[in-house]
């Protein structure tokens, strides 16, 4: 799963979908906004059940650039600001609890139903870098069956995140502005452990989001 040839194949896919953006195309850009909530499921030794974490809730806010070669299907690129991470307690209640934040890429596939009213599904593999990974709150010591820190110095966290993500959602057209809400569910298949403390470790990531789109070049199809 954690193989070099996945992010290879998601690079392969991303100037697939790039190509696919004609000269001719429509064109959109726009913010993203809204709210993230990331778990942390993990294996401290092979052979291990999974552990679920609780999860970290935080802001995000993302650039949009929107290409359609065709009326119903195109492109979406984006540049994200997102924080993931955990929460553990332990039997008395303390907790522990670690945030990373990603410079996140988005390149995804757009699927859209309808004309003013539209239905959408957005698809696609995501690339980022850890800006920074800080131990929030640190109210005891676990052992090897915890989570450990990843803020501290010797540490040493990865820094490349690569995933995929689905999202699926509602927009409305306003002339040359779009509306568009937006519910996300993403798979990180990227960990920040690099000193094989835990043997896996997975995060899922659920945002709702809002977007605001505005035309900047007509489509071929609308002339």
């Amino acid at each position: 799963m954690h193989s070099k040839a996945i992010p290879f194949t998601f690079f392969l896919l991303g100037l697939a979908l790039i190509f696919e953006a004609k000269v001719l195309a429509q064109t959109s850009v726009g913010l993203r906004g809204g709210i993230s909530s990331s778990e942390v499921t993990y294996r401290y030794q092979l052979g291990r059940p999974p552990v679920f974490t609780s999860g970290v809730r935080h802001s995000t806010f993302a650039f949009v650039i929107e290409h359609f070669g065709q009326k119903n299907a195109g492109i979406q690129l984006e540049l994200q600001r997102i924080t993931l991470g955990y929460t553990q307690e332990n039997e008395f209640q303390q907790v522990n609890q670690s945030d990373w934040e990603y410079l996140k890429v988005p390149l995804l596939s757009n699927f859209y139903f309808g004309n003013k009213g539209r239905f959408h599904i957005k698809l696609g593999p995501h690339f980022g870098y850890l800006m920074q990974a800080k131990d929030v709150r640190r109210e005891f010591e676990g052992d090897e069956t915890f989570l450990p820190t990843y803020g501290q110095p010797e540490d040493d966290p990865r820094r490349i995140m690569y995933g995929l993500n689905l999202g699926a959602g509602l927009s409305k057209l306003f002339g040359k502005s779009t509306l568009a809400g937006d519910v996300r569910l993403a798979y990180e298949f990227g960990r920040p452990e690099s000193l094989e403390r835990i043997f896996d470790m997975n995060t899922t990531t659920l945002e709702i989001t809002l977007t605001y789109l505005f035309q900047i070049r007509k489509g071929k199809w609308q002339d």
